[in-house]
């Protein structure tokens, strides 16, 4: 029996070498597995996987630490904006940047969000929203979309008794320390490079001394929703889409 080996010109994809064998615990469907992916693409390409910190949250990626090989701190509920602000003021040459879902980062840590981005540190949110809290059960959260059902508003969400859903990243632009401010997805390949195409700016904007970034992944959450990954996938292309609107929503990194 002859083992076929595969030449480098002829390797059309491989894993990327940031990411640890670790077999990873997200729903099948789950958009994370796709952004740590291009997380650890971006941070290969730019030569900075030793000077490269993370700050991991509490929810869904709890434990991205266990995927991409670089330097992690885990942040309390909400706080990893503030803890990154303190990495970065104590090592200005790292690239730090934060992860986190919407009920970590819209939710409990609102406050820490908008006055990181809004002092200007020299940081990048990677903020991963799938209008729900994934990781507790499916409960409503600070985006959820107006008749979204959930477990906690199953016949959907209402403005009279929940309130509107909250738009961070749009609030995010207005802010004076922001320099670069996207929003993406990564249900197709054209829109996985998008993704990929803006994190590498938000992370080269923080090396540069800009200010702070945020780049807003909007996703699926299969299990929550209660969906196949394909019906999920359908579902955000027909009705967050239009909410929250992707494109790049601020743009100063040429200044």
């Amino acid at each position: 029996m002859t083992t076929d080996i595969i030449k480098p010109e002829n390797l059309v994809y491989a894993k990327p070498a940031l990411l640890n064998d670790t077999t990873m615990h997200y729903c099948p469907g789950c958009s994370h597995g796709v952004v740590h992916k291009l997380i650890a693409e971006v941070i290969a390409d730019m030569g900075m996987e030793e000077k490269t910190v993370g700050v991991s949250p509490v929810g869904c990626a709890v434990f991205a630490y266990r995927y991409i090989d670089i330097d992690w701190q885990e942040a309390p509920h909400g706080r990893a904006p503030a803890l990154a602000v303190g990495i970065k003021r104590l090592w200005p040459n790292r690239l730090v940047f934060t992860y986190q879902g919407d009920g970590d980062l819209a939710c409990i840590g609102t406050a820490e969000t908008l006055h990181a981005l809004n002092r200007g540190d020299n940081i990048t949110i990677i903020y991963v929203n799938n209008a729900i809290y994934g990781m507790t059960g499916g409960q409503m959260s600070a985006t959820t979309l107006l008749e979204q059902p959930t477990a906690t508003c199953p016949t959907g969400r209402t403005p009279e008794l929940h309130g509107y859903p909250i738009d961070i990243t749009n609030l995010a632009v207005q802010l004076e320390g922001t320099c670069f401010v996207s929003r993406q997805s990564v249900e197709t390949v054209a829109a996985i490079n998008k993704a990929k195409r803006a994190i590498r700016k938000a992370f080269e904007a923080s090396m540069e001394g800009k200010g702070s970034s945020l780049v807003e992944i909007v996703s699926t959450c299969s299990s929550g929703w209660k969906m196949s990954p394909v019906a999920a996938n359908k579902w955000m292309q027909e009705n967050m889409f239009d909410h929250y609107k992707k494109g790049d929503l601020k743009d100063r990194t040429k200044e």
